[in-house]
């Protein structure tokens, strides 16, 4: 039994550190080959095609290998997340480009109390106190970190309340299709993953082009930027494999808790790789993040131990009544001999 213990906690570490690696990799990636000073390929909705297009290649490769089954999941069910799913990444992608950084990066802290509300309406998921504690502590501490000027308008107010929504649902869509069907994270993102690719390379040019005015068919190809969007798609894959584990195995809630210790790692990165300015300011946010995921990490163990006790002491109960009914059973009720139907004293 300890055993398990020790490997699934190993697993769950796994996990987050794939996630939080492979997360912080794409974006210094990501970084390197839109910025004007990299490669300025201003295309973000035409990549996230090319990386589920990787991801459903990787997925299909896998199957035929036997390397992973494939499990029955309705072909709406599959739309309908590759919908919100798609709406999730076109609702980033337009509420970044209407709103200042400081909206942008308050809008997504807002998906961790979205993401409660939801589990609850949806799941009758209830929080304890300590965990709520937690909650506000790492929104106040990664938005002293990141939040700087906070403008606003209509249209970028409604894309952001888009974009929170769907990303919000489709975290917790994730985790309810697993369970629903008992699929593992790898097979369910391999069924949804070409549904995404088709879609997101098909609308993705003419949305960018929108955002960005420049056109796919225009731009210039170096072999610097096929080499950076190759290892983004790389990356991709083990993000979104590692995001399915993480949200599998835990909750939307945790993962957006946990996953802001990536917004930690990208401010230091970006300090210590592209000269990123590194103030007081943030790092007093970072500290007061951290110090509420660690909050955060403990409520939910104590939240854990409780349920653990609460349902040892109700088998116990029911196991001793239980005896004491056997007991009286047996004291007013003599046994009989089946064979000689006489009762035995």
């Amino acid at each position: 039994m300890e055993a398990e213990k020790k490997s699934s906690a190993v697993s769950d570490v796994g996990a987050w550190a794939m996630n939080i690696v492979s997360s912080v990799g794409i974006i210094m990636a990501n970084k390197q080959l839109m910025s004007a000073n990299g490669y300025a390929f201003s295309f973000a909705t035409t990549l996230t095609g090319f990386h589920f297009a990787v991801t459903a290649l990787v997925g299909l490769v896998s199957n035929a290998t036997g390397y992973s089954s494939s499990k029955h999941v309705p072909l709406w069910e599959l739309f309908w997340f590759s919908i919100v799913a798609n709406m999730s990444i076109t609702g980033m992608n337009f509420s970044l480009m209407l709103n200042s950084v400081g909206f942008y990066q308050i809008s997504k802290l807002s998906m961790i109390p979205v993401v409660c509300v939801m589990e609850w309406i949806l799941h009758n998921k209830h929080y304890t106190k300590e965990v709520k504690i937690a909650v506000v502590v790492v929104v106040i501490g990664v938005g002293v970190c990141t939040v700087t000027d906070v403008k606003v308008n209509l249209k970028g107010f409604l894309c952001a309340c888009i974009a929170v929504l769907s990303t919000s649902l489709q975290q917790i869509t994730i985790g309810s299709l697993q369970k629903k069907y008992s699929i593992g994270s790898f097979e369910l993102l391999s069924k949804t993953a070409p549904i995404q690719a088709l879609s997101l390379l098909v609308l993705g040019p003419f949305i960018d082009y929108y955002l960005s005015d420049n056109s796919l068919l225009n731009y210039k190809m170096s072999y610097g930027a096929i080499l950076f969007i190759l290892l983004s798609c790389a990356l991709a894959v083990f993000c979104n494999v590692s995001q399915y584990l993480c949200i599998g195995r835990f909750s939307a809630v945790s993962f957006q808790v946990l996953g802001h210790m990536k917004t930690v790692c990208v401010l230091t990165l970006g300090w210590l790789l592209f000269d990123s300015e590194l103030t007081l300011k943030n790092i007093s946010g970072m500290i007061l993040a951290v110090v509420g995921m660690v909050i955060y990490s403990w409520a939910v163990e104590v939240e854990k131990q409780s349920s653990m006790k609460t349902n040892i002491n109700v088998k116990n109960s029911l196991t001793e009544e239980e005896i004491r009914l056997l007991k009286e059973g047996r004291e007013s009720n003599p046994v009989k001999d089946i064979e000689l139907g006489e009762t035995k004293g």
